[in-house]
C-alpha cells in the first residue's frame, strides 16, 4: 500500500509543477505532512514559503495557484490556505475509510515496501567479554532492535552484528587473573561475574607490581602468536560470555544474525595498514602510522600504535571492508552512544578515502541516567542489566496481581515478564535517542501516561471488546462490515490509523522509534476518547460491528507498532 501521506505529497508535487511549469522546485520541501493543528486539517504543506524564494512571489499568491491545481473530490474534500500560505487539506471520509478498513487484510499494515531488494547491516549492542552487560548497554541494544524490526517492516532485509569486544591488551591481564586468583565454584555460579572479578584483582596487581604487569604482557603476546593453552583460555572467555549474553538478549527478545567480535578481523588488520600506506592515507609520526585528516578538520587518527599495536579505527576499517565485499549492502549503521562521534567522524573520512562507497551512518543515543547522577562502572554505581530486568517484572507483577487478582499464577507470571520488559524498552525508545534518558519507575510503569503499560492496556481492552462481541452476538461478523466513521471520535481514531504507515517511516528516515512510539501514543488516546464517547456493544446493528471493527483495526495497529518495538501485547493485564 502506499502511504495517505505520500498519496498526498504527489499531488502536492504535482500540483506546483501544473501551477509553475517552467520553475526549478527541485529539492524543496513541497510534501504533505500531518497537520500539527486538527483544527486546520488533516494534512498541511508548507511548500509554498519554501517556493517563494525560488519564484520571487509571495508565498500566499504562490499557494492561491497550487491550490488551483489541487483536485478535491476522491481523496480530498477540502483544501484551504491559512496565513501566509499554508495549505491545509482534509481527506474525504469514504477514502479516509476505505484506506483504513485496507489495513485489515494487508500483510504489511499498510506499510509500503520500499527497502525490498536492499540489503542493510546493522551494528549494535557490541558488550565486551568477560564483563557483565549493564544498564548502559540496553540503549545500543534496545535501539539497534527497533531499527532493524522497523527496516524489515519496510522490506529492508536487514542483518544484526554484534561486533562483540573479544580483543585486545586485557585479555593478557584476564589470562593471569583467571590462573591465579580463580573461585572454581564462583565461575560455575555466575561466569562472567568471576572473569571480571579475576580480571580487577589481576589489573590492581598490574598497577603494584611491575613483574606481574610484564607477564600479562608476556601472555598476550602468546595469545596474539596463537599459543594453543592461551587460545583455549580465550575461547572460553568467549564462550561464557556470549551464554550470559544470550540469556540476557533472550530476556529482551533481542536477536543478531551474525556476531563477529574484534578478533574475526585480527588476521586483517597489517593489510589494512599497508593498503593506506599504499594509497598514501597515513604516514609516520613519532613511531606510529597516523591519518591526518585536515581537510576534514578533525584531529589525527592513529592506525598502528608505535609499538605496532592496532586500535579500534583499524579493527573498524578492516570490519567495514570486509562487510562492503561480502556482503555488497545498501548501507552500514552503527548505533553507539555519543561519545564515540569522534572516533566514528575519523573512521568513516579514512574509510571514503579507502574506496568505500557504501553509505556509512553513526546513529549516536545520549547517555541513561539514574535521578542520582550518570552510570559509571568507574565510579561503581553501574547496575546489572540482569538486576533491573528483574526489578522490573517484580513491579510489573504487583501490578497485574492488582489488575487481575483472579488470573491464574502462571499466567501473572507471563503477562509481568511482558509490561515489565516492556515497560524497560519503551522508556528508553520513546525518547528522542539523542537525548540523555533519566530512567525512573513510576514513569517506565505508569499505567496512565506515556508508558509501555498504557498501551499494553488500550490493546488488551480492544481485545476484551473482542471477545464480548463475539459472545453475545454470534454470527455477527465485524470483518465484512463497511467502515463508517460516523462521529467526530471515529473519524479522529480513523486518521490517527491512517498515518501509522507515515510514522514507521519517518522513523526509519530519521532513525528515531520515537517517532513511532510518538505515533502509538497518539492513536491509544484517540481510542481511549472514542472507546470513552462512542457505545460499541450497546449500537444497532451494523453499525455496531462497523464500530468494532474499527477497533480490531487499532488492535491491530498497536500489536504490529509495539512489535516493531520489540514489545509484546498480552490479551489481558
Amino acid at each position: 500500500m502506499q502511504t495517505i501521506q505520500d498519496l498526498l505529497s504527489e499531488q502536492v508535487r504535482a500540483a506546483f509543477a501544473a501551477a509553475f511549469p517552467g520553475a526549478d522546485l527541485a529539492g524543496l520541501p513541497l510534501a504533505a505532512t500531518p497537520a500539527g493543528d486538527e483544527a486546520f486539517g488533516d494534512y498541511q504543506s508548507n511548500g509554498a514559503m519554501a517556493a517563494a524564494k525560488v519564484l520571487r512571489q509571495p508565498p500566499r499568491q504562490v499557494a492561491e495557484q497550487v491550490v488551483r491545481h489541487l483536485p478535491t473530490g476522491d481523496l480530498l474534500a477540502k483544501v484551504e490556505i491559512a496565513g501566509p500560505g499554508f495549505i491545509n487539506m482534509t481527506l474525504a471520509d469514504d477514502a479516509l475509510a476505505r484506506h483504513v478498513a485496507a489495513i485489515q487484510d494487508d500483510p504489511h499494515v499498510g506499510l509500503p515496501q520500499s527497502g525490498a531488494g536492499r540489503r542493510l547491516i546493522l551494528d549494535y549492542s557490541a558488550p565486551n567479554v568477560a564483563k557483565p552487560m549493564h544498564i548502559a548497554h540496553i540503549r545500543s541494544t534496545v535501539i539497534g532492535d527497533a531499527l532493524k524490526r522497523i527496516y524489515r517492516a519496510l522490506g529492508y532485509e536487514v542483518l544484526g552484528d554484534n561486533h562483540l569486544g573479544d580483543w585486545g591488551t586485557q585479555f593478557g591481564i584476564l589470562i593471569m587473573g583467571y590462573r591465579h586468583f580463580l573461585d572454581k565454584a564462583a565461575l560455575a555460579a555466575s561466569p562472567v561475574d568471576e572473569l571480571q572479578r579475576v580480571y580487577v584483582l589481576s589489573h590492581q596487581r598490574c598497577e603494584e607490581d611491575p613483574a606481574w604487569q610484564d607477564q600479562a604482557r608476556a601472555e598476550l603476546v602468546k595469545l596474539q602468536a596463537g599459543d594453543p593453552e592461551n587460545r583455549a583460555l580465550w575461547q572460553t572467555f568467549i564462550d561464557l560470555s556470549l551464554e550470559e549474553f544470550n540469556r540476557i538478549y533472550a530476556r529482551l527478545g533481542v536477536s543478531f544474525e551474525l556476531i563477529r567480535g574484534e578478533s574475526y578481523y585480527n588476521d586483517a588488520l597489517p593489510g589494512v595498514v599497508q593498503k593506506l600506506q599504499d594509497l598514501g592515507l597515513v604516514r609516520e609520526s613519532e613511531g606510529a602510522l597516523v591519518a591526518f585528516l585536515d581537510d576534514e578538520k578533525l584531529p589525527p587518527c592513529i592506525v598502528r600504535k608505535s609499538d605496532g599495536g592496532y586500535n579500534y579505527a583499524t579493527t573498524d576499517l578492516a570490519t567495514v571492508f570486509s562487510r562492503e565485499q561480502e556482503f555488497q549492502p545498501a548501507a552500514i549503521l552503527y548505533v553507539t552512544d555519543e561519545r564515540q562521534q569522534l572516533h566514528f567522524r575519523q573512521f568513516f573520512a579514512i574509510a571514503r578515502k579507502a574506496g568505500v562507497t557504501t553509505p556509512l551512518r553513526h546513529i549516536w543515543f545520549g547517555l541513561m541516567r539514574l535521578p542520582e547522577g550518570l552510570l559509571s562502572t568507574r565510579k561503581g554505581t553501574a547496575i546489572k542489566l540482569d538486576l533491573l530486568l528483574d526489578e522490573a517484572e517484580k513491579r510489573a507483577l504487583e501490578l497485574v496481581r492488582q489488575a487481575s487478582p483472579d488470573m491464574p499464577e502462571a499466567q501473572q507470571q507471563a503477562v509481568a515478564r511482558a509490561v515489565g520488559i516492556g515497560a524497560v524498552k519503551y522508556a528508553d525508545l520513546s525518547q528522542n535517542p539523542q537525548s540523555a534518558v533519566s530512567f525512573t519507575w513510576e514513569k517506565a510503569l505508569a499505567m496512565d501516561g506515556n508508558s509501555a503499560p498504557y498501551l499494553q492496556y488500550a490493546y488488551a481492552r480492544i481485545a476484551s471488546v473482542l471477545d464480548k462481541h463475539a459472545e453475545r452476538f454470534p454470527g455477527h461478523d465485524w470483518r465484512a462490515a463497511p467502515l463508517v466513521l460516523d462521529s467526530p471520535h471515529a473519524r479522529r481514531l480513523a486518521l490517527r490509523l491512517a498515518r501509522y504507515s507515515g510514522a514507521v517511516c519517518a522513523a526509519a528516515a530519521q532513525e528515531k522509534p520515537s517517532l513511532l512510539a510518538d505515533a502509538l501514543y497518539d492513536l491509544s488516546q484517540a481510542y481511549s476518547s472514542f472507546y470513552q464517547n462512542v457505545p460499541f456493544l450497546k449500537a444497532e446493528a451494523g453499525l455496531r460491528e462497523s464500530r468494532v471493527r474499527l477497533c480490531a483495526l487499532t488492535a491491530k495497529v498497536l500489536r504490529h507498532g509495539l512489535g516493531l518495538l520489540g514489545i509484546e501485547t498480552p490479551d489481558r493485564i
